[in-house]
């Protein structure tokens, strides 16, 4: 008897079960108890920390893309509003938005309370860039375009790229911080060399003798980066001083 062939290959395909083999959907969709504590430990991980960052710069820079010529200003929030420091901030605000040039803060109280009032009274942009802090809730009333941040470095990001001017009025640890940062930023060519201002001889006179005199005097700093910050207690001047550049370089 010859020998019998092998059976052939069978052409239809063996039945499966849907759940067979699990897909990248149903992995993404499933929430059990142990993907549920596997989540919450991956947002306390440095890549969801970086996706978080990146959220915050697509969310500020859609926020002020079209916001047109701004001033950042600084100041301490610790100031109430009928203090000199803080009229003269509403004053010059005022005398921006007028311009036609937007103002942007930090959005708290004090010197940035007083200057987002200028600004909005006067009809201009107010805008308050807030930060995540646990004694400071949300911004001020004068703010017409809100942003809220939990990273600082972002936040700096937001009043350096968006603003043609800066001023800084009496304040603590942060408003020096920033100074010396958009300082830094200019001085290395990083930023456009465009005006800082400091408000308020009094308050820093003493600073500035303290740059010419032992930064400079040691060879530290060149002695023309003295010339990038103009000091005064003029809020005429200030203003004049930032409208001109301003107009320069939207021309």
């Amino acid at each position: 008897m010859p020998d019998q062939l092998p059976p052939r290959p069978s052409r239809t395909r063996p039945a499966t079960s849907p759940h067979t083999r699990e897909t990248e959907d149903q992995r993404f969709l499933r929430w059990t108890e142990t993907d549920r504590e596997r989540a919450a430990e991956f947002t306390h991980t440095d890549q969801w920390r970086v996706l978080r960052i990146l959220g915050e710069f697509v969310s500020g820079f859609d926020e002020l893309a079209d916001l047109g010529p701004a001033v950042s200003i600084f100041g301490s929030a610790r100031l109430p509003l009928d203090h000199p420091a803080c009229l003269a901030a509403e004053a010059l605000s005022a005398r921006l938005a007028e311009a036609g040039i937007a103002v942007i803060t930090g959005g708290g109280p004090g010197i940035m309370e007083a200057s987002n009032k200028g600004a909005d009274e006067a009809g201009g942009a107010s805008v308050g860039v807030g930060i995540e802090l646990p004694f400071e809730t949300g911004n001020n009333g004068w703010v017409n375009r809100s942003l809220q941040f939990r990273y600082f470095f972002v936040r700096k990001t937001m009043f350096a790229k968006y603003a043609q001017g800066f001023v800084f009025f009496p304040g603590g640890y942060g408003t020096l911080d920033e100074f010396f940062e958009i300082l830094t930023l200019m001085q290395t060519g990083k930023l456009t060399r465009t005006p800082i201002v400091l408000y308020g001889t009094a308050f820093w006179s003493g600073l500035l003798d303290w740059v010419v005199n032992v930064q400079i005097g040691g060879g530290m700093v060149s002695p023309s980066d003295r010339d990038l910050v103009l000091l005064t207690d003029d809020v005429d001047l200030a203003a004049r001083t930032l409208i001109d550049a301003i107009a320069d370089v939207i021309r």
